[in-house]
């Protein structure tokens, strides 16, 4: 009798327990019903990576990233306001995704193997590969040419990896947020930096005595929205957006609002993914 009353009351905590994550995930605060009865959609951008994610002299995030996010925020609330905003950094993305401080990603986020282990890529809207920038006064027209001097790098992106892997013998020195690397390279502290092409090309017409020795570095990725492991719900609104928004040719528009004046008409095809697909 005793084993049967056992059994049953371990029963009962089982199903206690089950009903309660069970109304755990019913009440994740990054699913879409959560969002739309918050009433608005918490993104995290980049606050220092211009010309993706910036905060502009007024106090107002700017950008390619940024253009694109507002579009989804008006999509779902008609209102292109409904977005919350949340500065992060390179090596925090996924943090803020793990601990439901922010809904989406969309601070140029580069779709790798080992970070589709931790969140959930929807389909990209721009292909980026890495490139290298250094100083006219002692250029890097190859990697290979890092050897013995330090390569500067942003914790947490894809130059990291990649010259982890790929060239281990070659020191890296990190820093965390994205002004610190341009400034780190103005001082002389590192040869070169080692990011995103897209970005190093757009700081090197910024800055005179500054030039792009290797446009291109390694494979070819893309860029894409991302959400907490799981999160299938949002994950296949945002794919669904990004078709119907490729029926109008949205992220030309976006490209045309932000990037243009950066990398001229010529340099679009090559950056610019449209309906989710690339080709």
């Amino acid at each position: 009798m005793k084993k049967v009353q056992r059994v049953l009351l371990l029963a009962m905590v089982a199903l206690l327990i089950t009903g309660v994550l069970v109304g755990r995930s019913n009440t994740n605060p990054g699913t879409l019903e959560a969002i739309k009865k918050r009433g608005k959609i918490r993104i995290g951008v980049f606050g220092d990576k211009y010309p993706f994610g910036y905060v502009d002299q007024n106090g107002e995030v700017q950008g390619f990233d940024v253009y694109i996010a507002r579009r989804f925020a008006k999509d779902l609330f008609g209102d292109e306001s409904k977005v919350e905003f949340v500065l992060v950094d390179a090596a925090s993305r996924v943090a803020f995704l793990e601990s439901n401080k922010v809904d989406l990603i969309m601070a140029n986020f580069t779709v790798t193997e080992e970070r589709s282990e931790k969140v959930d890529f929807a389909n990209p809207y721009m292909k980026v590969s890495l490139g290298i920038v250094s100083p006219d006064r002692a250029p890097i027209t190859a990697v290979e040419q890092l050897r013995g001097k330090k390569a500067i790098v942003a914790k947490g992106t894809t130059g990291e990896t990649y010259l982890t892997k790929n060239y281990p013998d070659i020191e890296q020195l990190k820093f965390e947020q994205y002004t610190e690397i341009f400034e780190a390279l103005k001082d002389g502290r590192g040869a070169a930096i080692v990011n995103d092409n897209t970005e190093v090309i757009a700081w090197a017409k910024q800055n005179p005595g500054f030039s792009v020795g290797v446009p291109s570095l390694g494979g070819q990725d893309t860029i894409a929205p991302a959400v907490k492991k799981g999160n299938k719900e949002l994950l296949d609104w945002i794919n669904h957006e990004l078709a119907a928004l490729g029926e109008e040719n949205f992220i030309h528009q976006a490209y045309d609002a932000t990037l243009v004046g950066i990398y001229g008409e010529d340099f679009k095809e090559s950056l610019v993914i449209e309906g989710g697909i690339s080709k």
